[in-house]
């Protein structure tokens, strides 16, 4: 797994990945400014109005507790964009991710595996809705942590394994679908669940890293098609014919 990662580190900047690199980083930036703002004015209308109209209907009992939830909205809110783009990372990272799976996995294909079949495209619509998915379940587990982060140092941990295992879960299956049906690859995903988990350790580590973490949709899908070829195990049909000879 460690040799795995240190493959796709090291091909990050080579050549073939480097254009891929940077129109990944240039979406990520206009989807952080565009998300982190759309944030920043949500919370900030809740945290003025949203008290109020959640008061006329929930009744006059959860005034305090709402005054306590408007209280954490308006210090969000006034970290605007910088708390947007922390917060937002792991779930931009993961529609980014869909944008550019194939061209990264064929890179990573044509270095390390030219004796063996390439992947098969996945259908655009395909990716992007795996994306927003990851992205959506990614937002709703953070808006759940999100109190604990605020109160107790535990939603810090709370971030990180989820982000583990929402990104490593995401990745493995995008790497997995080039060569198996959706069904299989999810499927795959599950047998394997401790060692991907642990594979999305090292991506949640990454996407954990301020600047570098733009870069997080390259390795994350580098280390995973590495991983997917791990854990296929041994294809006697892909063997160069000299070894089959042995």
């Amino acid at each position: 797994m460690l040799d795995a990662a240190v493959k796709a580190l090291s091909q990050m900047m080579s050549p073939p990945m480097r254009t891929i690199l940077w129109r990944s980083i240039g979406l990520a930036l206009v989807l952080i400014v565009v998300l982190a703002i759309g944030l920043q004015r949500m919370l900030s209308w809740f945290a003025t109005y949203g008290e109020v109209w959640l008061e006329g209907l929930l009744g006059p009992s959860w005034h305090s507790s709402l005054e306590v939830l408007a209280w954490i909205i308006s210090i969000a809110a006034g970290l605007g964009v910088v708390f947007g783009s922390v917060f937002l990372m792991p779930a931009i990272t993961s529609l980014v991710a869909s944008f550019f799976v194939d061209d990264v996995a064929d890179v990573v294909e044509r270095e390390y595996y030219p004796a063996e079949r390439p992947g098969t495209a996945l259908p655009f619509n395909q990716a992007i809705l795996e994306g927003i998915k990851t992205a959506l379940l990614t937002l709703l587990v953070y808006l759940i942590a999100l109190p604990l982060v605020l109160f107790a140092g535990a939603g810090f941990l709370i971030f990180f394994l989820a982000a583990a295992w929402l990104l490593g879960r995401e990745y493995f299956e995008l790497a997995a679908m080039r060569f198996r049906s959706p069904e299989d690859a999810k499927a795959m995903r599950r047998d394997n669940a401790a060692t991907i988990f642990t594979a999305g350790l090292f991506i949640a580590a990454f996407v954990s890293i301020p600047i570098v973490n733009l870069a997080t949709p390259i390795f994350g899908m580098a280390f995973m098609v590495h991983m997917h070829k791990r854990l296929s195990g041994p294809r006697p049909e892909l063997i160069e014919p000299a070894r089959q000879m042995r």
